[in-house]
């Protein structure tokens, strides 16, 4: 199975880059995982919601060109649906049985995620009505799927 994790920017702080390694390396057992960095716009000080618009689409332009053929897409939304953990496990195992070998998890930058992007996916999933920063929201997935796997397996882990 290929995981690949579609993010506008790159984490900057190590005690995040110490959990991401971490659970890429927990993950080789389970997939192929790929994280996927596109570059973020300059935000700038003084933008209008015109600019925030423009800023979305660039970015949206940049993940689509990422995102592999035949994968079912995840957009991480706020204004998504939630799954519980073990929901989550199920989604994954049903549409491994329905044929699809290919997922991709994308995650928006500062300015989230434009309407045509979030139109085209396959599945809005919301981690929590709190907003979190890109480089938190890569984590917490990343440990997510982690936990699928270990849920699908029937392996233990911290429940």
């Amino acid at each position: 199975m290929n995981v690949n994790i579609v993010v506008v920017g790159s984490v900057k702080e190590d005690y995040f880059n110490y959990g991401i390694a971490e659970f890429e390396k927990r993950l080789q057992r389970f997939c192929n995982l790929q994280i996927i960095e596109v570059k973020d716009e300059n935000l700038g000080s003084n933008f209008s919601e015109k600019d925030l618009i423009n800023i979305r689409k660039k970015e949206a332009a940049r993940i689509l060109d990422k995102i592999p053929e035949r994968s079912y897409v995840f957009a991480l939304d706020v204004r998504g649906k939630p799954m519980t953990s073990e929901g989550f496990a199920k989604s994954l195992q049903n549409l491994q049985l329905r044929g699809y070998s290919s997922f991709a998890f994308i995650i928006g930058g500062a300015t989230g995620l434009s309407k045509n992007l979030l139109d085209k996916v396959d599945y809005r999933l919301s981690l929590s009505h709190m907003t979190f920063t890109h480089q938190m929201i890569r984590l917490i997935i990343l440990e997510q799927i982690y936990r699928a796997f270990k849920i699908n397996n029937n392996e233990p882990y911290h429940l």
